[in-house]
């Protein structure tokens, strides 16, 4: 039996590419395989109901020095009593090489070491991910091991929430809703509420946000008869069971969108100015991701001069209600009330 930490302290999108580790490591070195992880007290808990991993250390602070941190020191501490066998470092920043130095463990994968590589790599982050630790598996294992997330069983939830048995989520919200500028990865509040109206007499939908996102949702109120409002009423590990259980699920580019590839539902994904190839929800060879753009010629253009000029946000803009619903009532036709 091996043991084995990986550390990833990135947002909720960036810990689920992450999770193609978990069962690359599982099909490697046995089901008996310790897993340990270092993330961020959020995005941590997508683990809470995951039987693959064992811990959880939660960072919440990853900049402040380790004789100032009780979490760094804590986590030193259990890999001196308890030395790991692999510590995978997921991290590119070089905030965490003094704590990943620290650690206890026979092996050492630090992307750093790997750096000049990445740089050449144009692939989807989940690839650049495998890269890093293709080395402790097989080939074999890499080209089968994808995101994949196991929170509570989606029956439990849909008896626990009153859900029904056939439902589309629609996610409107993402991270950079609550920042005080213009939130370019946002679709219009009256298309998400015009999309809403058009479907709901098709097939039911719940409405799903995070706890303390409720003045955001509040924009979109009323919502017609029978849709479903779930905003900040669910756990991490059960809205992966309600979306693990869902026909499909439309977002922007953000968590939720990841959440949904990594449970192999079906994902309508808005994107404008993130580069879908590199960060959007990871089309396997298992799961559905509809990729839909406006295709303005000045898009992908994250953290760019692009982006920093642009005050209009052309590219969500430009997505009408009209392409989005057709894609999702041609897809789902056989679920939908005609």
């Amino acid at each position: 039996m091996i043991k084995v930490l990986v550390v990833r302290c990135g947002a909720l999108g960036d810990l689920i590419y992450a999770t193609s580790i978990i069962d690359a490591l599982k099909f490697e070195y046995g089901e008996n395989t310790v897993i340990d992880f270092v993330a961020t007290p959020g995005s941590g808990a997508l683990f809470r109901k995951d039987p693959r991993v064992r811990h959880v250390f939660l960072l919440k602070h990853k900049k402040i020095p380790i004789f100032l941190s009780k979490e760094k020191r804590a986590i030193i501490a259990a890999s001196k009593k308890e030395p790991y066998d692999i510590l995978v470092n997921l991290e590119f920043g070089k905030q965490f090489q003094p704590l990943t130095r620290a650690i206890y463990a026979h092996k050492k994968i630090d992307p750093l070491e790997q750096n000049s590589t990445l740089q050449s790599l144009v692939q989807h982050s989940v690839d650049i991910i495998k890269h890093l630790y293709k080395n402790i598996v097989s080939q074999e294992v890499l080209e089968r091991s994808f995101p994949r997330l196991i929170g509570t069983d989606a029956k439990e939830v849909q008896k626990l929430y009153d859900l029904p048995e056939k439902y589309l989520i629609i996610s409107p919200s993402n991270s950079h809703q609550k920042k005080n500028r213009l939130n370019y990865r946002a679709w219009e509040n009256h298309k998400w509420q015009a999309l809403i109206k058009r479907l709901h007499t098709k097939i039911p939908i719940i409405i799903i946000g995070g706890k303390g996102e409720e003045k955001f949702f509040e924009k979109l109120l009323p919502y017609p008869e029978g849709v479903i409002d779930l905003v900040g009423k669910t756990s991490l590990p059960d809205l992966i069971g309600i979306i693990s259980g869902a026909r499909a699920l439309v977002a922007t580019d953000t968590g939720t969108a990841h959440m949904a590839s990594a449970t192999n539902t079906e994902v309508f994904a808005l994107i404008g100015p993130t580069p879908a190839s590199v960060t959007g929800p990871y089309q396997g060879p298992s799961n559905t991701v509809h990729i839909i753009s406006a295709h303005l010629a000045c898009s992908p253009c994250y953290k760019t001069p692009v982006m920093q000029n642009c005050t209009d946000n052309l590219c969500m803009k430009q997505i009408s209600v009209e392409i989005v619903a057709e894609a999702i009532e041609t897809s789902l036709k056989k679920d939908l009330n005609q």
